[in-house]
């Protein structure tokens, strides 16, 4: 058994540790408040130009641009993979490389072997030689400081390389942000890109209410903010779709598109951020219940430790003055 100074000594180790991760757990809480507020800023823009071209879609049913069209034979593959740059986020940042590895694997089995990845993230762009990819640059700036202009830059030139047949095919893996308590690793054709009306706003089911994570919070929030959803949903329907467009169609459309894939990596890379301090939220708040429970249980061990040196101590002295 552990004498008394060392459990004291443990004990004091726990509480500073617990401190730290508790500390972290509030920065953690804080990033995902400004990260969920870049989600909900960038929604009205989202939704909008998805609207509009639900309706464009539907009024051009036959209308096909580049960026839609299929290869007969896929050769060269490129993959957008969005981590982070720091860990203590749970499996965080593990599940993203499993899945990257998965699919790389997938590809090489195929017989494809030219594969180029876009690491948004330094603990994906570390992994990237050891998988015999080639990497398309430095993007770890993006992870810290998500930024609209670099995405656009990226998704033009990616869509350009796909344009010039340079790519056959990009894909994309990250962590669509749902709420504070669920991350879903997702994996999403990039391009070929599908415009089908059903597709188009189908990962906006966001709960950006709060940072909570128990699941009966989240479903108080959920019923409350019902009403709200529902004439937001009313007013989004209720828009003019008597568009005036010029020149024509098929030159609005070949500069909506190029837009709604610039919106899809700036969505992913939000998406990624906010799942990550969502993750390592939940992961410095369950770090901190475990150290309360090593701390009472370290309080027991150490006041019966306590109370078993002190009944000796008193066995001894009354034995000592029976024998005198």
């Amino acid at each position: 058994m552990p004498s008394l100074k060392e459990l004291k000594t443990r004990k004091t180790s726990v509480q500073s540790t617990r401190k730290i991760t508790s500390a972290m757990k509030m920065i953690a809480s804080s990033k995902l408040h400004h990260a969920q507020m870049a989600i909900h800023n960038m929604l009205p823009y989202s939704e909008q130009m998805e609207h509009i071209l639900k309706v464009f879609l539907a009024s051009m049913p036959g209308t096909q641009t580049i960026f839609e069209e299929e290869r007969a034979e896929v050769k060269r593959v490129a993959m957008l993979v969005f981590s982070s740059n720091s860990s203590l986020c749970g499996a965080f940042n593990s599940n993203v490389i499993r899945m990257t590895k998965q699919v790389v694997e997938e590809y090489k089995a195929q017989g494809i072997t030219d594969i180029t990845i876009y690491p948004l993230g330094r603990k994906i762009a570390e992994k990237v030689a050891r998988m015999g990819c080639k990497s398309a640059g430095d993007f770890t700036d993006l992870a810290d400081k998500p930024n609209a202009h670099e995405c656009s830059r990226i998704a033009k030139e990616i869509s350009n390389k796909f344009a010039n047949n340079e790519y056959d095919k990009v894909e994309m893996i990250y962590h669509h942000f749902k709420s504070a308590g669920s991350q879903v690793l997702t994996r999403k054709t990039f391009l070929p890109i599908d415009l089908s009306t059903e597709t188009i706003g189908a990962d906006n089911d966001r709960d950006l209410s709060s940072s909570i994570a128990t699941a009966k919070a989240q479903e108080y929030l959920r019923k409350r903010n019902k009403v709200a959803t529902k004439r937001n949903q009313e007013a989004i329907i209720g828009l003019n779709d008597d568009f005036i467009v010029e020149p024509d169609m098929e030159t609005v459309l070949s500069l909506l598109v190029p837009q709604m894939l610039h919106l899809m990596v700036y969505t992913a890379l939000l998406d990624s951020v906010a799942s990550e301090h969502a993750a390592r939220m939940v992961a410095m708040q369950t770090a901190t219940d475990n150290a309360d429970q090593l701390l009472e249980e370290l309080s027991l061990q150490f006041n019966k430790s306590r109370q078993t040196a002190i009944t000796n101590e008193l066995l001894d002295i009354v034995g000592g003055s029976v024998n005198n």
